[in-house]
């Protein structure tokens, strides 16, 4: 895992509340109406609607904490599901903590 990779996706203060929200989904976001549940992690839509930003630009912020492994992403048929990644959040804190 790249820290310095890492530590430029959650220098946005709006990337680093997504994975507060997404840490207790049930609490930050509705059920999606044909799921209704958080299996598969929140859908982008409603990431959105919280955030109060345009679809391209979550897209985008969604797309920098996947590429860095902070969260996981699962398609199901036209939704696309975020979800943290725990397993990369602890080894990033590890190697924080390591580093410094």
């Amino acid at each position: 895992m790249n820290l310095i990779e890492v530590n430029k996706a959650l220098s946005n203060h709006v990337r680093v509340n997504i994975l507060n929200w997404l840490k207790n989904p049930a609490d930050n976001f509705p059920p999606h109406k044909e799921l209704g549940h958080f299996d598969y992690g929140v859908c982008l839509v409603f990431i959105k609607e919280k955030a109060n930003l345009s679809q391209s630009t979550i897209s985008q912020y969604m797309s920098q904490l996947q590429k860095v492994g902070l969260v996981s992403a699962t398609r199901i048929g036209k939704w696309t599901y975020f979800k943290r990644n725990e397993e990369n959040i602890e080894k990033y804190l590890n190697q924080l903590r390591n580093e410094l």
